[in-house]
């Protein structure tokens, strides 16, 4: 009998904006599209169906999917089979407005949905009508919060979607509580749900047979994670950590991202000792002054920070500590501003990552203050603290230099390039176990494996080093 001739693939072009959140739901999403016969492109005009996983947090972010949105209008005259999805954050948020600002759109699918991806996407071409998936939600005033969310599904994993084959997110909740008042996260991914224990151990141990060397578990604030088990005991992420330090094959494992309230002494203990838990830990302040955080609702106070910093540092000598900034934020002054300044200075954090106020519709902030702080104050102290940030980055890492230290070899640097003619050593990228980034010269084929460089130079992002000694056992 003669062979029956098979369909060519369909082509999938997935772009994601945000957070490490979408980025994980990306690799999900392809995960089930490839078992519904799907393969990745990155040629997006040889696309069956193009697909954007969004982000909301800033209006920039939204505007870029618009843009794209728009540009992608005369694909779909040309292919009318073609599917365009918009995903995550934004389909949750604008729903409606979406379809109308973009008639084009097949779906639209809520971060909860998005296991209903293959399905929703068939749906519209047989109906030839556009379809929608969002979480339930309440009205709360003028903004909406979704009440119930993330229907479960399996966590199939597609390695060929994620930066690094060695390197992969691991979701331990989803939601978050806190609504603090910039904040639209809790308003279209929902309140927090702590997955079972048993659930992210069998993902984990999926995740060490493909060939995955450090896991980094995510939730919006990833210490709040709790999980009542059938027999009344309570599952904290200190005790998630230990069982996930068993398993044979992750040699790395990160949390992000935390709340200063959540930052528990079971947990730094855990950090201190299990040698596969890195020594690196994020921890939002957003800003320096308590008048400012008292309208942000984020429920402490500077002097709570600094003393949690002190409890860190002292419990978990030598971690390194990374920081998040809001500034501009309504009613700041420069007397709110200095005092941030003056925070930054004394904690000395590894890096910050520092963003300006940006109003979100939807958001309390935006119902109750006014968006006071004019553009060019807010760009001046962007600056500021950058440039602050920086000189303390830059003084750190230079303490590095004429140490060695473990890194985890992630694959060819990409900020540095080979010259024509170039017959030098190949120039790689890793992290050591406090998170800094390390540039050496080393052949390919470390890539994936722990080795010993010795820093010869640093700047303030970059260690710059040679290889010692390779690979290694432990991440010490």
């Amino acid at each position: 009998m003669a062979d029956q001739p098979t369909s060519p693939p369909k082509k999938l072009y997935i772009e994601t904006v945000g957070c490490q959140m979408n980025v994980l739901d990306s690799e999900l999403v392809v995960a089930r599209l490839r078992d519904d016969g799907y393969e990745l492109t990155d040629d997006i005009d040889q696309a069956d169906a193009i697909l954007y996983n969004t982000c909301s947090v800033r209006q920039h972010a939204e505007d870029k999917i618009y843009s794209a949105l728009g540009r992608i209008k005369h694909l779909k005259r040309k292919k009318p089979d073609l599917a365009v999805g918009v995903l995550g954050c934004m389909a949750q948020k604008d729903q409606g407005q979406i379809l109308r600002r973009a008639p084009h759109v097949d779906v639209v699918i809520g971060p909860g949905q998005l296991g209903r991806v293959p399905e929703l996407i068939a749906k519209a071409k047989a109906d030839a009508a556009p379809q929608m998936a969002v979480s339930l939600a309440r009205n709360a005033g003028s903004r909406q919060h979704v009440t119930s969310s993330f229907d479960s599904y399996d966590a199939d994993r597609e390695p060929a979607v994620r930066p690094s084959p060695f390197q992969a997110y691991l979701r331990v909740m989803m939601g978050c509580d806190k609504f603090c008042t910039y904040c639209i996260v809790p308003s279209v991914r929902g309140p927090e749900q702590s997955r079972p224990p048993s659930e992210i151990v069998a993902e984990a141990r999926l995740l060490a047979f493909q060939g995955v060397k450090e896991i980094t578990l995510i939730g919006q604030t990833v210490n709040s994670y709790k999980h009542k088990e059938p027999d009344g005991r309570v599952a904290r992420l200190s005790d998630l950590l230990e069982r996930l330090h068993e398993i044979d094959g992750v040699e790395r494992i990160k949390f992000i991202t935390n709340f200063p309230n959540d930052m528990t002494d079971d947990l730094l203990q855990a950090v201190r000792d299990l040698p596969k838990v890195s020594r690196y830990i994020h921890v939002p302040a957003q800003s320096g002054c308590d008048l400012v955080l008292k309208r942000m609702k984020r429920m402490y106070t500077v002097s709570f920070y600094e003393e949690m910093l002190a409890r860190l540092r002292e419990t978990v000598p030598g971690a390194s500590v990374s920081s998040d900034f809001i500034v501009g934020f309504c009613g700041e002054t420069d007397e709110s501003f200095d005092k941030t300044v003056g925070l930054v200075e004394r904690s000395r954090f590894k890096n910050s990552f520092i963003f300006k106020y940006s109003p979100r519709t939807g958001t309390k902030a935006d119902d109750l203050f006014p968006d006071d702080v004019p553009e060019e104050v807010k760009r001046r102290r962007n600056h500021v603290l950058l440039d602050l940030q920086t000189a303390i980055s830059l003084e750190d890492n230079r303490a590095f230099i004429g140490r060695e230290t473990t890194v985890l070899v992630e694959g060819p640097s990409r900020s540095t390039t080979r010259k024509e003619g170039w017959d030098g050593p190949d120039q790689l990228t890793g992290r050591t176990h406090c998170d800094r980034i390390v540039v050496f010269d080393g052949p390919e084929e470390l890539t994936g494996r722990m080795a010993r460089v010795k820093i010869e130079n640093a700047s303030a992002v970059t260690l710059f080093g040679r290889v010692v000694a390779s690979p290694v056992a432990s991440p010490a």
